[in-house]
């Protein structure tokens, strides 16, 4: 257990000692551009005065809205070195859904790109009313703001004393970030947390995964995402190991970077980890560097644990679960727990937090006794933005955060996540939550009403399935649905097929029965 005596920090603090410590280590390597960690200090300070020069003060919000590059990190580090949140936004995001994230966080300024994978988002925001939002800067100097370097360059006129004034003044319990997740009730909460318990939950992550100073590791999972962003180029700061941002994962480029980079670290999906091993030149690449290996937010096969160690050679495979809440992490497996363990539950609590199952009065039950999974500890959120009924929902009033998971914990504290009460499912790591969707669908011309499940997918664990009951006389097929919902949500939220019924089986309470949905499509997908 982390002691009494441990001293929490702020970001600024962290990025200034992994200067101090790792000084001409590499930190980030983007394509052409390498910059140590000192550089990476020095380019946060010059962010920091350019964000004072835009008039950016304690607790104003700025976006982010783009692939994983190295300003992305600059912009962030930027920002929160003189007070400013950070809001990242998905980029499967179509215009009305990334609209209503910037509406709800107030942000000021948004950091974005004119062009990825044919995407111009600035583009996509055209017809959105953003009262609040006073400036696009464009981090790849695309069409459709100020350039990056423009606005670097007002900084000039800011001393960096300021910055660090500004730094100064931030304490460990200031908030760093509002991330939105997506829940029950159809639009995204904004989830706030604050400096130290996102720095002290990562230090506690990487310690306990065995991240170290020498890895290089290759950073997949976007930055708008936890996964990314924390347990990404935040944990590598804390540790000063070598990030290498992947913008958009090609399989064969990344087997070609590992080769050529001497990656050790690569987290992510157990999609990635499959999709490795089934590449048919494998053989050809020398993926002898792998290392280490952090995988979750879906299921994992003792085989492919198996595999990865024996196969790609990773010396260190574990799973962890958590959640936006969490600042990221609840539980975490070991590093020498067996492959069964790690196939078959998702850790035992980190140092620090609490974990326990409890039945629907909040009783804890007996271990191997299914229950919904509480926690409680340093990293529970601050609470959802502007959304005090949610939080009290959400988090007890002696401190218990209510996953809305269902699990089994063993004797050891183990726990094995077996059911979601709030029926979200993962498609390819992405959290994916029913009610947005049936929400969206329930907008579509001849659509009276909606139900979306998750069904298994071999490629992206489980996709969408949307029943619909049609409105009298419409004339709706699956196709339509389908190329109606790409043109309207994220593509990982369109339903894959779509089945028709005349009406749902529903409960007493006038509830649709999921289950029932579920057997039906498992019969009708057979």
């Amino acid at each position: 257990m982390m002691s009494d005596a441990y001293q929490p920090r702020t970001l600024p603090q962290l990025v200034t000692q992994a200067a101090a410590t790792h000084g001409a280590r590499t930190a980030i390597t983007d394509g052409d551009v390498t910059l140590s960690y000192t550089q990476l200090d020095e380019a946060r300070i010059a962010a920091g005065r350019a964000f004072i020069a835009a008039g950016l003060g304690k607790g104003d919000r700025i976006a982010i809205w783009a692939p994983n590059i190295y300003q992305w990190i600059i912009a962030a580090i930027g920002a929160q070195s003189v007070g400013g949140v950070l809001v990242p936004l998905n980029t499967r995001m179509k215009g009305a859904e990334a609209a209503y994230v910037l509406q709800a966080s107030g942000a000021k300024l948004l950091f974005t790109v004119g062009d990825f994978l044919g995407v111009n988002y600035p583009a996509l925001l055209q017809e959105q009313a953003l009262p609040a939002l006073e400036q696009v800067v464009m981090l790849d100097g695309g069409d459709g703001g100020v350039s990056w370097e423009i606005f670097l360059a007002e900084g000039d006129s800011v001393a960096a004393q300021e910055v660090a004034a500004r730094a100064d003044e931030l304490t460990p319990d200031d908030v760093l970030d509002i991330l939105f997740t997506s829940g029950t009730t159809g639009n995204p909460k904004g989830v706030v947390t604050c400096h130290g318990q996102n720095i002290r939950t990562f230090e506690n992550w990487s310690a306990t995964v065995g991240l170290r100073a020498d890895d290089n590791y290759l950073v997949i999972n976007p930055f708008f995402h936890s996964f990314g962003y924390k347990a990404g180029w935040l944990a590598c700061i804390i540790r000063g190991a070598h990030m290498l941002p992947v913008k958009n994962f090609d399989l064969d480029a990344v087997m070609a970077q590992i080769a050529r980079e001497r990656i050790s670290m690569i987290p992510g999906p157990p999609t990635i980890y499959q999709s490795l091993l089934a590449h048919p030149q494998r053989a050809d690449y020398d993926l002898s560097s792998l290392r280490l290996a952090v995988t979750g937010a879906a299921p994992v096969p003792v085989s492919l644990v198996e595999q990865m160690r024996e196969a790609l050679g990773f010396e260190v495979v574990v799973t962890a679960y958590g959640l936006t809440e969490s600042c990221g992490v609840v539980s975490i497996c070991r590093a020498d727990d067996s492959a069964e363990r790690i196939s078959h539950s998702s850790g035992k609590a980190m140092d620090g937090v609490e974990m326990k199952c409890v039945d629907a009065a909040g009783t804890t039950v007996a271990a191997g006794q299914e229950g919904e999974i509480w926690f409680r500890g340093f990293n529970v959120m601050r609470g959802y933005l502007d959304n005090p009924e949610e939080t009290a929902k959400t988090v007890t009033v002696d401190g218990w955060l209510k996953t809305g998971d269902v699990g089994v914990m063993d004797a050891e504290g183990y726990v094995r996540i077996t059911d979601r009460i709030k029926d979200m499912f993962i498609v390819g790591g992405f959290n994916t939550y029913p009610a947005e969707i049936e929400n969206i669908l329930c907008g579509m011309p001849g659509v009276a009403r909606a139900a979306v499940i998750g069904v298994p997918d071999e490629r992206m664990g489980e996709v969408a399935r949307a029943y619909i009951v049609r409105e009298a006389g419409a004339d709706l097929d699956e196709a339509a649905v389908i190329a109606w919902s790409r043109e309207q949500m994220a593509n990982y939220k369109v339903p894959r097929s779509v089945g028709f019924l005349d009406e749902f089986p529903m409960n007493a309470g006038g509830k649709i029965l999921k289950n029932n949905l579920r057997d039906l499509a498992a019969k009708e997908l057979a």
